[in-house]
């Protein structure tokens, strides 16, 4: 008989059937990181980030992302391997390497090629961190039918001139280099002709250390066409070798939880590396970072992907191996006693059945905790994963069930299994009532009015993900329009309001002032006016948020391009939808970070016989062992952080690698930084017991004070300036750089001396001139001197327009009483220390300075 239409589809995961150890593979980056800062560290170690591609230092193809520049700060990140696209020292996509034939074109290549590996060579350690990749696209590019190729003749019809390049480069990096480890041959796809190329490389010896090619297909061709080398290699005699698939996935999947947990599940199946492929702007981790240092939902499903432990275990989709329906990963840890799913890619509801549940691991009764993970947009920063559930389940005939409801097709969701049956108090969610409403069935009056769309889809994967895939245009410069939302709402209270839009940063109407402004209204009154997120293409959602009062029942909550009190809109906007959430109950109370559930170290483990601890266990910490926190703080400033423990052990705290003392049984004022913060505890003791980490509200504790920049002292260019009117007061300091005499200096006043955060409100719309699909926005600098100290270099990343202000929290050391602070900047030189890029790639100039904020980091 048929299954009903109501039956819900399941999700099987088979505890008893190991599948490998985890790991981890599917945290690569192409061009994700554009230099130290950049994504901040914390972005790319709590992302767990294990191979980065990205282009031969002092190339020309993008700004940013030099090969030797992120090295050391990605390997001090946790990071493996940065494969150096070769090639990308060359501007241009088909590649522009000079010559008038094939020969001198290798010439010209094949000198680049040495001086790229004499400059690996002075890496010293680091070096063992480097895999060349000599060529990349060959049949698109060098060896390609283009004006640019070698001969105008395929490879892939007539191989010889390129294995004989492949031959020639492969020994020349070996010669120079004998440990070096090469991959290739990154083709677009695995091709069949790959055969030919393997078979020449093992008869001439030149054979990739790590195979290489590019998945822009689907998720379900990964498993395939992994299975297909692998059973390639057994017929040649070679390998196995590492795989990388290091470019993979599009924009419609990128940033979206529910789209990328199908990509990792069969990249984590596959046991192989891969690298997200670069499709928009680098230093974001391809849609992963909001800024330097916030996550989006992406980031928060590969933060909680790097966090299995043990090994996988066997999951079977309803669907197996087919996009776009429920897919999942799950791994075991027998000595932590837990078990964690990532699962997503369908709405609708869903049972997740755990088989072969071992009673000497779980028990009879198990506990059970859900996370959400929600899309936030491609701009749009998230707080950490919403809890769901938290309860307990018994064991029967060895299995667990979990009916999940009201799934999300966009999100992506956690489940951890660990014993239960201990008295553990279940949390509540956190969040209570919620609600999207979009934009497309919003009431629109007025002029102007526009619906957009179709965007993203499973049959047009070049575009961006929205809501649905249609969204609203019409709130603009000139407009009168009027987008009219229809909600209702369970009770009293006040509401969390996110509008997912977006400006492009270069539409003709935004270029003027910057972010668009609209006014918020309910029911016509109360205006608020917002500033709606920039984007670096059309149809690349972020959310701006405000907070409103409802009573229970009927609304209307309209986004006008007008109102009578507040002014006019000035830009051009685009509206996905609106979300409201009712968080009365959890405004003042503080986030809970559970120690079992936490990344433990050092010999710490996890016991569940706790009596009194907050959920199904604690972590046991011997003397120097950690317990790991990934936190997020909605703005840089003071947070109240405690440390729960049991019993009498001590342990010091680290917050973004600084000390910041001991673990008080009491809450304490720490400063956090916006976006993901890394809270460590140490033990220091022979043992404690820890139970969990609280982040709540500031009480206003930490010594705090706020600089104009137009109070300074300027000298050379540097200059105040009214053109940027989103600054503070309408005025912030342009025109720093271009040489160490175009400064800013300001004095701040310290209470003690020590570690301080110096919050930075800057703007950056510097963008170099692109050769293809990739916007290039610039990364700007300042070397900031404090009392005339050597300076510390410090990136901005873009902010899409020079009036949008972002912030930037910088740890520093001051004196107690005065102390001057310097900003200057100069155009950075290539590797060599004398040449320039000639592209604008490297901006000479700092960002302009509206405010510099000071606070005590502890």
């Amino acid at each position: 008989m048929a299954a009903e239409a109501s039956t819900p589809e399941m999700l099987t995961v088979d505890l008893g059937t190991d599948t490998g150890p985890f790991h981890g593979g599917a945290s690569g980056t192409l061009y994700g990181l554009y230099g130290d800062g950049v994504p901040s560290r914390n972005a790319v170690e709590g992302m767990y980030v294990r191979t980065v591609s990205t282009k031969a230092q002092d190339g020309t193809q993008h700004p940013g992302a030099d090969a030797l520049e992120i090295l050391r700060t990605f390997v001090e990140a946790g990071g493996q391997d940065v494969y150096v696209y070769m090639t990308d020292i060359y501007r241009g996509f088909p590649y522009e390497w000079p010559g008038d034939t094939g020969a001198e074109r290798l010439t010209d290549f094949t000198a680049r090629v040495r001086r790229q590996v004499d400059q690996v060579l002075t890496l010293g350690a680091y070096k063992s961190h480097v895999v060349y990749v000599p060529f990349n696209e060959p049949e698109g590019n060098m060896f390609g039918t283009g004006e640019w190729s070698y001969d105008q003749v395929s490879w892939r019809t007539e191989p010889g001139p390129y294995f004989t390049a492949w031959r020639d480069i492969h020994r020349l990096i070996r010669e120079l280099d004998p440990g070096a480890r090469i991959a290739g041959p990154n083709t677009c796809l695995l091709y069949d002709e790959i055969r030919g190329f393997l078979e020449f490389a093992k008869a001439e010896d030149v054979l990739p250390d790590v195979i290489t090619w590019h998945e822009l297909s689907s998720p379900d061709e990964i498993r395939t066409s992994v299975a297909k080398y692998r059973a390639l290699e057994r017929e040649l005699g070679i390998g196995p070798l590492p795989v990388n698939l290091n470019e993979y996935a599009h924009n419609y999947h990128l940033s979206v939880p529910g789209q990328m947990i199908q990509w990792i599940a069969a990249i984590e199946e596959s046991k192989v590396d891969a690298d997200m492929a670069y499709w928009n702007i680098d230093g974001n981790l391809n849609d992963s970072v909001v800024e330097a240092n916030k996550g989006n939902g992406q980031w928060w499903l590969f933060n909680a992907y790097g966090q299995f432990t043990g090994h996988t275990v066997q999951v079977t989709a309803p669907h197996p191996n087919a996009q776009y329906t429920l897919q999942g990963v799950a791994a075991l840890d027998r000595a932590k006693r837990q078990a964690r799913v990532l699962l997503g890619g369908a709405g609708g509801s869903a049972d997740v059945v755990f088989e072969h549940v071992d009673p000497e691991v779980f028990g009879r009764t198990v506990h059970v905790r859900l996370l959400e993970i929600p899309w936030t947009g491609q701009v749009g920063a998230s707080a950490q994963p919403l809890r769901l559930t938290d309860r307990e389940l018994p064991v029967v005939d060895g299995n667990v069930t979990l009916r999940l409801t009201e799934l999300e097709a966009m999100s992506a969701y956690q489940v951890t299994l660990s014993p239960g049956g201990n008295g553990a108090v279940a949390l509540p969610p956190s969040v209570g009532w919620r609600r999207s409403y979009q934009a497309e069935d919003a009431a629109y009056i007025g002029d102007g009015h526009s619906l957009n769309g179709p965007e993203g889809s499973p049959s047009d994967v070049d575009k961006f993900a929205g809501s649905t895939g249609y969204h609203v245009g019409g709130l603009r410069t000139g407009s009168d329009g009027v987008l009219v939302f229809s909600v209702e709402v369970p009770q009293d209270g006040t509401y969390d309001v996110s509008v997912f839009a977006n400006s492009y940063n270069l539409a003709d109407a935004v270029r003027e002032q910057g972010p668009t402004n609209v006014f918020l209204l309910v029911d016509g009154g109360h205006p608020q006016e917002l500033r709606l997120p920039l984007g670096y293409k059309w149809a690349v959602w972020g959310h701006t948020d405000t907070r409103v009062e409802l009573t229970a029942g009927a609304h209307s909550i309209t986004l006008a391009a007008q109102d009578h009190d507040l002014g006019v809109t000035r830009g051009d906007a685009v509206v996905d939808r609106l979300d409201l959430a009712l968080r009365d109950d959890q405004v003042a109370a503080p986030a809970l970070y559970d120690a079992e559930f936490a990344v433990l170290g050092g010999g710490a483990r996890v016991d569940y016989a706790r009596v009194g601890a907050s959920g199904p266990g604690v972590a046991v910490l011997p003397r120097g062992g950690t317990a790991t926190f990934w936190v997020h703080a909605a703005e840089d400033g003071e947070a109240t952080v405690t440390v729960d423990r049991i019993g009498s052990g001590e342990g010091e705290l680290t917050i973004n690698g600084e000390n910041v003392g001991i673990a008080q049984r009491s809450s304490v004022p720490l400063f956090l930084a916006s976006g993901i913060n890394k809270v460590t505890v140490t033990a220091t003791s022979d043992q404690l017991v820890l139970d969990r980490l609280q982040v709540g509200p500031s009480q206003g504790l930490l010594p705090t004070s706020t600089h104009p920049a137009e109070e300074g002292t300027t000298t050379g260019s540097a200059r105040v300036t009214g053109a940027h009117t989103f600054a503070t007061g309408g005025k912030a300091v342009d025109g720093i750089g271009g040489g160490t005499a175009n400064a800013l200096t300001l004095t701040v006043t310290a209470e003690r001396a020590g570690r301080h955060a110096l919050t930075i409100r800057y703007s950056n719309g510097e963008q170099a001139p692109a050769t293809h699909y990739n916007p290039d926005p610039v990364c700007r600098h300042a070397d900031i001197s404090i009392n005339g100290s050597a300076p510390q270099r410090v990136l901005f990343p873009t902010t899409f327009h020079f009036n949008n202000f972002h912030d930037l929290a910088v740890p520093v050391t001051l004196a107690e009483g005065t102390n001057t602070l310097t900003f200057t900047a100069d155009e950075l030189p290539d590797h060599d220390g004398h040449s320039r890029n000639q592209y604008g790639q490297r901006s000479a100039y700092a960002p302009v300075i509206d405010t510099v904020t000071v606070t005590r980091l502890a």
